[in-house]
């Protein structure tokens, strides 16, 4: 069965440390070829992971014939501009979340891929995780009745000011990192657009990115409630609740790959013997992203997180900060 060949921009710890490792077990994957704007750290980084080819710049390995397809890591404020480039070397990208921190870049993204005539997606590996494609069908089989707030957490302690998460001018701060990831989760469940949102963000006074973040996004159907945080004790939970039942994925982002992952769901009373775990077989998340990745290049398959739901969710942050910066609800423009 032909593999997609990969190639990695950058030696990003997220890459060197989850993704490649977890493509190099698919099914559908292969890591070939990594790159840095250091040849030692990319020849480190590719004997490590048993990887064929190191690459000292960008550049040279998206003129590599070899590749098929690019895995973007690389900081934030650079991810639209080397999927752009990667995109008019050929190639399909792969590009880790946050899309882009404007609208306007992504939208230029979109067009370069048209253009060119390739595939492209956003790096959110919840998607091809199995306890948010059930969590999808209880809501839409109505098992949980109709959806009515979706209320979700996301922490970790990080007081870096080196640390790229903590570097403003590279789209740092608590909503980029990691409050894309309750913003597209709801998104995804309501399957709808929030109409409007309001929020409070507390800044850090030396880094100035935001360290603690409130959210409300106001839906048709329902309410979705989200608090992120930089410098907090780590902590995930995300809580669905419906007019029958109530349903709580208990590791929701980072989902574990060493242990199977569990969804609870109670019998719409506050009797805990009602409580049932439902646990998933052990999985990699990112393994079964780049599969799902692979299949809609080789075969034709569907994009799980497209560019234009990368543009909307995109939108939707900028609303944030927008309703925060001027203490009121802001439309989400579309």
């Amino acid at each position: 069965m032909r593999k997609l060949r990969f190639g990695v921009l950058s030696t990003a710890r997220i890459g060197i440390d989850k993704v490649i490792p977890a493509m190099q077990r698919g099914t559908r994957t292969e890591v070939t070829a990594i790159s840095s704007r250091s040849g030692d750290r990319a020849r480190a980084a590719a004997a490590d992971l048993g990887l064929k080819k190191a690459y000292d710049s960008y550049d040279a390995l998206l003129a590599d014939p070899d590749v098929d397809a690019i895995y973007n890591p690389l900081p934030n404020h650079l991810h639209c501009p080397w999927s752009k480039k990667a995109m008019e070397a050929g190639k399909h990208v792969l590009c880790e979340k946050p899309l882009g921190l404007n609208c306007q870049e992504i939208e230029d993204l979109i067009e370069t891929r048209d253009r060119c005539g390739v595939t492209a997606a956003e790096a959110f590996m919840v998607k091809s995780c199995p306890q948010w494609l059930s969590a999808r069908d209880s809501v839409r089989s109505g098992e949980l009745g109709e959806l009515r707030i979706i209320q979700s957490f996301f922490s970790y302690d990080n007081r870096d000011p080196d640390n790229i998460r903590n570097i403003v001018d590279a789209g740092g701060g608590a909503m980029w990192d990691i409050g894309c990831y309750p913003v597209a989760l709801s998104r995804y469940l309501f399957e709808d657009e929030p109409q409007q949102v309001a929020a409070l963000l507390d800044f850090d006074p030396v880094m100035k990115t935001d360290r603690l973040s409130s959210v409300i996004m106001d839906f048709a159907g329902g309410q979705a409630i989200f608090a992120v945080s930089t410098q907090l004790v780590p902590y995930q939970r995300l809580h669905l609740f419906g007019t029958k039942r109530h349903l709580e994925v208990m590791i929701p982002f980072n989902a574990p790959n060493d242990r199977p992952c569990v969804v609870k769901t109670d019998g719409g009373t506050l009797r805990e013997e009602e409580i049932i775990s439902h646990p998933f077989p052990t999985m990699d998340q990112y393994t079964l992203q780049g599969d799902d990745f692979a299949r809609a290049v080789l075969d034709n398959g569907p994009v799980h997180s497209s560019l234009e739901d990368g543009l909307e969710n995109t939108r939707v942050i900028k609303a944030i900060f927008t309703a925060a910066r001027e203490n009121r609800w802001v439309k989400v423009e579309r």
